[in-house]
């Protein structure tokens, strides 16, 4: 897998007027605080925002946040997979806002959503625990539950891509007011 252009926080705050910026996270964190002028785009619609995104590109360049780095740099990927340039911020709004950089926040102030990460983490915990109790205390084949998760946990590290943020990027809390 080729790596697509990434640029540190240093450099895109010099450069900050000269982008597009496109944050790929969910909308509830996207509400918790982005980089002044971002426009939310989630990494799972990135696919069907390929016409504006195209048009955006060609205007100006495209620079792709996300809480850490890692979701922005698969969208840079598929973007450039339909011939769209892109750069990644390495470190994403973690690193931007550590550094002393402003975040800006919908009307009514920021939101408290967990990054996609951290509920990941907690869900896939949460499911191998429950497997692991209910195979202790129920009946042994619960532990599939606690070995499902383990497997889509390899899955999603050899791939890259994380069906579990997928489907928790659709509960209510991470979805727009």
């Amino acid at each position: 897998m080729s790596s697509s252009p990434a640029l540190d926080v240093g450099q895109a705050h010099a450069r900050h007027a000269e982008f597009r910026i496109v944050d790929v996270r969910t909308p509830g964190e996207y509400a918790s605080g982005h980089l002044p002028g971002a426009l939310n785009i989630p990494l799972d619609r990135i696919g069907r925002s390929l016409p504006e995104l195209r048009e955006a590109a060609q205007a100006q360049e495209l620079l792709l946040v996300c809480a850490s780095g890692t979701r922005s740099q698969n969208a840079a990927r598929t973007l450039a997979g339909h011939g769209i340039a892109a750069t990644s911020l390495t470190g994403g709004t973690a690193s931007w806002s550590a550094q002393g950089h402003p975040l800006d926040y919908p009307a009514g102030g920021p939101r408290r959503v967990w990054a996609m990460e951290r509920q990941v983490r907690l869900t896939a915990g949460g499911i191998v625990l429950l497997g692991l109790l209910l195979g202790l205390f129920v009946h042994p084949a619960f532990q599939l539950l606690s070995a499902g998760i383990a497997a889509g946990l390899v899955f999603s590290a050899l791939t890259d891509t994380c069906g579990m943020a997928v489907v928790l990027g659709r509960l209510p809390f991470n979805r727009r007011r």
